[in-house]
């Protein structure tokens, strides 16, 4: 949706100063650690998937605006909805949410080890053209 947005405003936005931060893990450490819950968690144990706790989201528009070769600017939190399209994904994308995983590390012996996700939109394939319907 990040990605679009920026397509379709030309400009890769975060959200007032962009310091508020995400948790990200790659889609195959992701899959590893469902394997492993199924396997050995306890039941009704809380597990957070996540290989990086606290990415700016400033630093997402930045990645994005690189690959996209646009500009990066923040959009007020009030004009954030309709720079995004979408009122409730404004808020998802302004939200502070850092999380740790060193609990279900320990416990299930997981541990991340694919692309941050810095990395993986520097090497994943999240640019490449949508072919014509």
């Amino acid at each position: 949706m990040l990605i679009s947005a920026a397509r379709a405003s030309g400009v890769s936005a975060y959200i007032e100063d962009g310091s508020n931060r995400w948790p990200a893990v790659h889609r195959l450490d992701a899959a590893n650690l469902y394997r492993l819950a199924l396997e050995k968690a306890p039941a009704g144990e809380t597990l957070h998937a996540t290989g990086e706790q606290a990415i700016p989201f400033r630093s997402i528009a930045e990645k994005i605006g690189e690959k996209l070769n646009l500009p990066t600017k923040s959009v007020a939190a009030t004009d954030a909805a309709a720079h995004f399209g979408n009122p409730f994904m404004a808020v998802v994308f302004s939200t502070d949410a850092p999380v740790s995983s060193e609990h279900t590390q320990q416990l299930l012996g997981w541990s991340p080890n694919h692309w941050t996700l810095l990395e993986d939109l520097d090497n994943g394939d999240y640019f490449a053209t949508p072919a014509p319907a």
